[in-house]
C-alpha cells in the first residue's frame, strides 16, 4: 500500500470518530487496519443474523459449527491481543500453542449462545484498543505466532483474511462477492504463493478477470476475482471457465490454515 493510501484512510477514519477521539498511530498500516476493521464488522453481521439455535448448524469447514467458527475469531483476536499488549507493556510475550488453541476453541465451541456472542465482542474490542495504542517502535516489533516470526504491522493483514474468509465459513449469507476489491486482490497474490499453487501462474488481467494457468496439460481457468478466491481458498468453484471436471489436480484444501500466521 502506498504512503498516500495510508494517509487517506487515516484522514477518513479521524473524521468519522470526531474530536477527542485516540488514534492509531501514523506508523499503522491503515489500510490493512481498515479491512480487518470492516471484515469484524461484517462477520458481526452475519453472527448477529443467526440464530442461537442456529449455531450448532455445520460451517464450511469439515467437523467444524458454526459455533467452532465464532469461538475461532473469537480467540484469535485474543491471541493476538494478548501477544501485542506485552509488546507494548514491556512484559513477557504468552505463547499460544495449537494444543492450547485447539483446546480453547472446542471450550468456547459448548459455550451458551450468549456467552459466545459475547466473547466475540469483547475479543474484538480489545484487539482494537491494543492496535490503536501502539506507537512507531510497537509496530516495528516481531512476535512469535504459531511458531513463526510475524511483525506486528502483519497482524491486521493476519485478522482481515481470517474475518473475511470465515465469514463465509459461517454458511450463512457471507459471499466473497462482498469482499472489497483490494481485498480480493490481497487474497489472491497471498493464495499464488502456497503450496498448492507455487506451480500454478495467476494472473490478473482487467478488474473483474483473473487467469489461473495450471499446467501445460490444462487450458487456463478464467474467473471473476470473488469466484477466483473463492475456489482458489477451497470453498467451491463457481462460474469459473475452463475448470476440468473430475480432476485431481484440482482439489484444493481450505485456507488459510487455521493455526498458521502465515501462508
Amino acid at each position: 500500500m502506498t504512503q498516500n493510501k495510508h494517509t487517506d484512510d487515516q484522514t477518513a477514519l479521524r473524521e468519522r470518530q470526531g474530536k477527542g477521539a485516540r488514534y492509531d498511530s501514523p506508523a499503522a498500516p491503515a489500510h490493512e487496519l481498515m479491512l480487518a476493521r470492516r471484515g469484524t464488522a461484517y462477520f458481526a453481521r452475519l453472527l448477529n443474523g443467526i440464530k442461537d439455535d442456529d449455531l450448532d448448524v455445520a460451517s464450511l469447514i469439515p467437523g467444524w459449527t458454526r459455533r467452532h467458527v465464532v469461538a475461532y475469531i473469537a480467540y484469535q483476536a485474543r491471541q493476538l491481543a494478548l501477544m501485542i499488549e506485552a509488546v507494548h507493556d514491556g512484559s513477557p510475550v504468552p505463547v499460544f500453542d495449537t494444543q492450547t488453541m485447539s483446546k480453547l476453541i472446542e471450550d468456547g465451541a459448548t459455550l451458551p449462545a450468549r456467552a459466545l456472542r459475547n466473547l466475540f465482542d469483547h475479543a474484538e474490542v480489545h484487539l482494537n484498543v491494543v492496535w490503536r495504542d501502539l506507537s512507531a517502535d510497537n509496530w516495528a516489533a516481531a512476535i512469535m505466532l504459531d511458531g513463526t516470526q510475524v511483525w506486528i504491522r502483519e497482524t491486521p493483514w493476519i485478522r482481515a483474511r481470517a474475518v473475511w474468509v470465515h465469514a463465509v465459513d459461517l454458511a450463512s449469507e457471507g459471499s466473497f462477492l462482498d469482499f472489497p476489491s483490494s481485498l480480493l486482490d490481497a487474497l489472491l497474490n497471498d493464495l499464488g504463493k502456497t503450496a498448492p499453487f507455487e506451480k500454478h501462474s495467476l494472473e490478473r488481467k482487467g478488474n473483474d478477470c483473473w487467469i489461473i494457468r495450471p499446467d501445460r496439460e490444462h487450458e487456463p481457468i478464467f474467473a471473476h476475482p470473488a469466484d477466483a478466491a473463492r475456489w482458489l481458498s477451497g470453498r467451491g468453484a463457481r462460474r469459473l471457465t475452463g475448470l476440468p471436471r473430475n480432476d485431481a489436480t484440482f482439489e484444493i484444501p481450505l485456507w488459510p490454515p487455521i493455526f498458521a500466521a502465515s501462508a
